[in-house]
């Protein structure tokens, strides 16, 4: 188990960009390999290619001098470094964009705000140092996600096909995208929706909810396919299907929280039937997230603290003691599975790479060498070489 964390010694990974952040989320790489936004740090050094990253939040509405706001950082894995100001900041003055989901095929970026959910786009403009990430208000308008009021859970599917929404009244909707064709729309889903995601084949959406069971709904016929029920006193906060990186098989993984702790539940996808519980933290979970390839599960606390889980053994691969002063809000891997991205009430940002565990024992081929050197002495002896 690799541990780390600030505990007063702030690395480069670790910046305050004067935002309360709600969301954060790498930005696909065909999003800058499409235009002349390479991204770059001065003190770059050879190694793997940096990513942007991308923030969301602000102060809220009102006089409280902080800013509403979208910004997008860069990060260099080589120098495990974030750039000490934003590359660039989009304003969204008083609306603060609380949600935020970026499309996996690069095509741009929603968020939810107050009354609405609004959809940028990206662009690439200049500075004195060359071409850089920036954003744009998209001219195309969601207007059926007009004064819909706040919705707390937005998310793309995998192929970024679909998009659902889950609303502070309980609402949860899931559209076809671009074209906006509406697949589910249910005014009573739960008392409040807290967390929503797709299945990696698209077929079903999962939502949570403050209140009751977690469900499972079949898209083709926008019906509840499944009903999570709770054991004892578990109160459930985010979900999350994965793709097991061993047998290729989906599974859902479901954060609850009970008077002990915060524990991770795992689902059966075809049976809908628990397949274990792991309690992890005595403190309540207050982000989590899955990473593409399935091989690891983070979660944030709220105080500060960041997990990094294996998820085929959910033992503990990573953990960050007070990675953040303040609670973790979201959490985002890298595409590739080598990073992890959070974001934190108190306005920090940080990126944790994940390093490769070295296996307990010898090495293979310490084994071989001690092999083949026996086997020499063995020979040396039988013929007399030995005395």
């Amino acid at each position: 188990m690799v541990k780390g964390g600030n505990d007063g010694d702030v690395g480069a990974n670790f910046k305050k960009y004067g935002v309360p952040f709600y969301g954060v989320s790498f930005v696909p790489r065909s999003v800058f390999r499409s235009s002349d936004a390479e991204p770059k740090l001065e003190d770059e050094v050879s190694g793997d290619e940096s990513s942007y990253v991308i923030f969301s939040g602000g102060g809220g509405e009102g006089r409280s001098g902080i800013p509403n706001a979208l910004v997008i950082s860069l990060f260099d894995p080589a120098s495990n470094s974030l750039s000490d100001q934003p590359v660039s900041k989009f304003g969204t003055d008083d609306d603060l964009p609380y949600r935020m989901a970026v499309h996996p095929g690069g095509e741009g970026v929603i968020c939810s705000l107050p009354k609405s959910c609004r959809w940028f786009e990206w662009e690439s403009t200049k500075n004195e140092e060359g071409s850089t990430l920036s954003l744009k208000q998209s001219e195309k308008v969601l207007y059926e996600l007009e004064h819909i009021g706040q919705q707390l859970a937005v998310t793309f599917s995998h192929d970024g096909s679909l998009l659902a929404l889950g609303s502070e009244d309980g609402k949860l909707r899931a559209f076809k995208w671009p074209t906006m064709e509406s697949l589910v729309d249910l005014p009573d889903a739960h008392t409040s929706v807290k967390n929503v995601d797709f299945s990696p084949d698209g077929k079903f959406l999962v939502s949570v909810g403050s209140a009751g069971p977690g469900r499972v709904w079949e898209l083709s016929s926008s019906t509840l396919k499944a009903s999570l029920p709770k054991e004892n006193d578990e109160v459930f906060g985010f979900c999350r299907f994965s793709q097991n990186h061993v047998n290729n098989e989906q599974v859902l993984y479901v954060t609850a929280m009970r008077d002990r702790g915060g524990s991770i539940v795992k689902w059966n996808t075809t049976t809908w039937k628990r397949i274990s519980s792991k309690h992890l933290v005595r403190d309540p979970i207050s982000a989590f997230n899955v990473s593409d390839d399935g091989k690891f599960l983070a979660f944030g606390t709220i105080q500060g603290d960041i997990f990094i889980l294996d998820a085929s053994s959910m033992k503990v691969h990573t953990v960050v003691k007070k990675a953040h002063l303040g609670l973790v809000t979201a959490l985002a891997f890298s595409h590739d599975s080598r990073a992890l991205a959070s974001a934190s009430l108190d306005s920090s940002a940080r990126v944790t790479q994940i390093k490769e565990t070295k296996k307990n024992g010898f090495n293979i081929w310490i084994i071989v060498l001690i092999f083949l050197l026996a086997v020499a002495l063995y020979y040396a002896k039988t013929q007399g070489f030995l005395f």
